[in-house]
């Protein structure tokens, strides 16, 4: 499998960061690590060894970026105006920085997979932001396959609203969303996945307040609960990823 490490100074952020690409070609696909997390831990957890058979075969190329969740979501004691604020400035670094790098990095690799938009893909708080930058930036983002995620910015920042909380929690503006918005006809355009299992740790109750959102505004994106044997840990994403994988790139 072809890899390349990848360190630059973001100005949206103010610092260097990491990064790193899995394979030559295809459909490119962004990876968002669980909280706290790194983006080698898309390798370190052995991901790469289930999606090794969509990227050797140059369907598909991934970049695994890192977040700064210490600095945001995770900081519970910390200045939550701030907090949210510093965790725009990373959304503005996704969309901004990384995503037109990957846009273009597929471009130069070839294939027609390389024109078709960005997948998001997460684990846990990885699919927290997964979900979030597929919601909010369909242009970019043209599919997802969030797997365990918590949907609302309560999680990192308990009763505290406001308009960049606001537009960061799916489950508050999704709710709020007219029913003729165009992002709807986006969404129902392209493949979006969201999964949760019923097992130990998971929490699928913001997944069932999406659910309900998408089925109430007509929004085509599959929700998927597995069972009570399902829990919150690597070796069940692994197993989502391999059944989802192929329903995502077939697309609608």
């Amino acid at each position: 499998m072809e890899t390349q490490y990848i360190r630059e100074y973001s100005h949206n952020l103010g610092r260097n960061m990491e990064c790193k690409l899995y394979g030559h070609a295809g459909r490119p696909v962004l990876f968002l690590p669980c909280q706290d997390g790194r983006f080698f831990d898309f390798e370190n957890f052995h991901m790469t060894d289930t999606w090794a058979p969509w990227i050797e075969s140059g369907q598909i190329m991934v970049l695994a970026v890192d977040t700064i969740d210490q600095e945001t979501w995770s900081d519970r004691y910390g200045d939550p105006y701030w907090r949210i604020r510093r965790y725009e400035q990373w959304v503005r670094y996704i969309v901004d920085e990384v995503a037109p790098f990957l846009q273009s990095l597929a471009r130069e690799r070839g294939g027609e997979a390389a024109d078709c938009g960005i997948i998001t893909f997460g684990c846990s708080m990885g699919a927290t932001h997964a979900l979030n930058l597929f919601l909010r930036f369909p242009d970019i983002f043209t599919g997802t396959l969030s797997l365990s995620g918590i949907y609302t910015a309560e999680f990192g920042w308990g009763d505290y609203m406001d308009e960049v909380v606001y537009q960061n929690s799916p489950v508050h503006y999704m709710a709020n969303m007219p029913a003729d918005h165009p992002y709807i006809e986006k969404y129902n355009r392209d493949c979006g996945i969201v999964c949760v299992g019923l097992g130990a740790w998971e929490d699928p109750s913001t997944t069932q307040r999406l659910d309900q959102i998408f089925r109430e505004k007509g929004i085509d994106i599959w929700v998927d609960f597995w069972g009570y044997d399902v829990n919150h840990d690597w070796p069940w994403w692994y197993k989502q990823v391999a059944y989802f994988v192929p329903k995502l790139l077939e697309g609608k």
